[in-house]
């Protein structure tokens, strides 16, 4: 028997056609690789006792890419892909938090600098005075007089 890739060469005009046939227009290149395993394994059962192997690679390929285009309409019809309209309308995650950034920075008009590095640190990233201290490599109680200044400011400030 010949080689595969004779074979692959003699039949690819078929291949083509079948495709053309059943009107396959997307996924062109995928269905191509089909036809080509459809090829293969239909060499590998093909009985020259019962036929031509041209007769039968043909109704093997056309069967077999037939139920490849069977899977992908299931497949579609399964999923769904929303249009673009969709994803204009979509709730951004990071503008969420820009909003709450601009919220929270509305607060600082009155601090110091040390107060607001406090102030957003703890809000913002969630850290701990001691976490602060080592980030500005300062002292804790530093870092605690920041936080008391603030929070005396932020009171003064809420009861406006």
């Amino acid at each position: 028997m010949e080689s595969f890739e004779q074979l692959a060469s003699q039949y690819e005009p078929m291949i083509h056609r079948i495709i053309n046939t059943l009107h396959i227009y997307k996924n062109k290149d995928e269905f191509h690789q089909h036809g080509l395993i459809a090829l293969w394994e239909a060499s590998k059962h093909f009985d020259s006792k019962k036929g031509q192997l041209s007769t039968f690679a043909y109704a093997y390929i056309k069967g077999y890419l037939l139920m490849e285009l069977s899977k992908a309409t299931k497949e579609s019809e399964r999923s769904i892909y929303p249009k673009g309209v969709f994803w204009e309308n979509a709730v951004d995650p990071y503008s969420e938090s820009l909003l709450e950034k601009e919220i929270l920075f509305s607060y600082c008009h009155n601090l110091t600098p040390h107060q607001k590095k406090w102030f957003l640190l703890s809000t913002l990233e969630g850290l701990s005075v001691n976490e602060i201290a080592k980030m500005e490599k300062v002292s804790v109680s530093a870092v605690k007089s920041w936080q008391k200044g603030a929070r005396e400011r932020l009171k003064v400030a809420m009861e406006k």
